[in-house]
């Protein structure tokens, strides 16, 4: 292994390229993996997680780490794909050690740990050495200490370290996982136990746990969501796609929903509250109700305007459903779709009216999931308009949400294969 650096602070290597010894890519680095060796004693670095293409986050031993330093890591390339898992004293450096609180030894005060420093011994094993702190409390001297504002450097042995159950912070965990998609934000929270796995969805905005809850396991999502005040919980529902709201909402207890439901605003609840009236594996059932719905008035400058809204998904954004006043679903007549390449052939003033697709037909709200997962085959399509017994449009099926539907209940948590049958990820 390479002599210099000997020491390395783990803040800054998030995020690196790990390559392989041709510098082919292998993926990126997401955390350090680290062993409690108890108090007297500074954890025992074993390794790093990687997350390679797939979004598939696995174990690298340190042994096969070649050479590290902030601009890139180079492994001997022998890594094992599977899908990494914690086992006895592991602990994740960034997940779990990361924002923790510390007292100082020598009393004067305590902090919170914002990065971590592991250093190679003359062995070439590597160990946590030192503790980047955001100071708390009085300014005292501190042996070994170096300043910089209200932050410090501290070796690993001047501090007290609490039991692993006591609260700790996830500012800096969050901050630093900020441009993760929520996926990838739900994958890296979904291999946390359960406690460091609520401190930091508790840390996330409504919105952000709104998105990532949605990625979620069914297990997850309610171990989280009843980990919330019914209050917060309920803001956090509003944030979601009525269809995965209430999705969620059938995880729970009758008394537990209609709680959160009395909660929620009218509205929000409303569109939930329809949701939850259909039977399970028909096309109401697994609809979003807030599609792109326009007036045939409106033109084509009109509907790319609306399309192009952030939060709508691609399947979503793929087709403008034209229907008659009122345009909040339950709809007025519906009259027809227009699909996005259609808005990009025609000039921006064209009204929509002229250009509807009125050859594809809406399924029905009781329709069976088979038969919209044929349509959607056969018609190449991303959503197909779902209609009431009146011809009033009440929502949209997208692709995604058929095949959520169509995969084993734990296809986020699989890998191959069910994590409960998975094997030893270290080879």
């Amino acid at each position: 292994m390479n002599t210099n650096p000997t020491r390395v602070f783990v803040a800054r290597l998030l995020g690196l390229d790990v390559f392989d010894p041709l510098g082919d890519r292998l993926g990126r680095l997401r955390d350090a993996v680290v062993l409690d060796r108890g108090p007297a004693r500074p954890p025992h670095v074993v390794g790093l997680v990687v997350e390679v293409p797939g979004k598939k986050r696995v174990f690298v031993p340190m042994t096969r780490i070649t050479s590290m330093d902030p601009s890139q890591i180079i492994c001997t390339g022998l890594v094992n794909l599977r899908r990494f898992e914690q086992r006895g004293a592991e602990m994740l450096m960034v997940a779990e050690l990361f924002d923790r609180r510390i007292s100082l030894r020598d009393g004067s005060g305590s902090g919170t740990v914002e990065d971590i420093a592991m250093e190679r011994n003359r062995t070439g094993d590597w160990h946590v050495s030192q503790l980047f702190v955001r100071r708390g409390g009085s300014t005292s001297p501190l042996r070994g200490l170096r300043r910089g504002g209200g932050h410090l450097i501290i070796d690993w042995l001047d501090a007290f370290h609490g039991p692993v159950d006591e609260p700790q912070g996830a500012t800096q965990f969050v901050a630093q996982h900020d441009d993760l998609k929520a996926a990838d934000f739900a994958d890296a929270l979904h291999e946390m136990n359960d406690k460091r796995r609520l401190e930091v969805a508790g840390e996330l905005q409504d919105d952000r746990l709104a998105d990532v809850l949605q990625e979620l396991p069914d297990d997850d999502q309610v171990q989280i969501l009843t980990s919330l005040t019914p209050e917060r919980a309920a803001d956090v529902l509003e944030e979601m796609d009525p269809d995965d709201a209430a999705d969620l909402l059938n995880e729970l207890t009758d008394v537990q929903k209609e709680e959160l439901l009395q909660l929620m605003e009218p509205e929000d609840a409303e569109d939930v509250r329809r949701l939850l009236e259909y039977e399970e594996d028909t096309a109401g059932s697994l609809m979003t109700t807030v599609p792109v719905i326009l007036p045939p008035e409106a033109t084509v400058a009109e509907a790319l305007a609306h399309v192009r809204r952030e939060e709508l998904t691609p399947a979503l954004a793929s087709s403008i459903f034209v229907c008659r006043p009122p345009l909040e679903t339950p709809t007025g007549r519906y009259l027809g779709v227009v699909h996005i390449q259609q808005l990009l052939r025609y000039p921006p003033p064209e009204p929509l009216g002229n250009i509807i697709d009125t050859d594809l037909e809406a399924v029905g709200d009781q329709g069976n999931v088979s038969d919209v997962s044929r349509m959607l085959a056969t018609y190449n399509l991303n959503s197909l308009p779902v209609v009431n017994s009146d011809g009033r449009l009440v929502g949209a099926v997208t692709v995604d949400d058929v095949l959520d539907h169509l995969l084993p209940d734990d296809w986020r948590a699989q890998d191959g294969t069910p994590r409960s049958k998975r094997g030893d990820r270290r080879g």
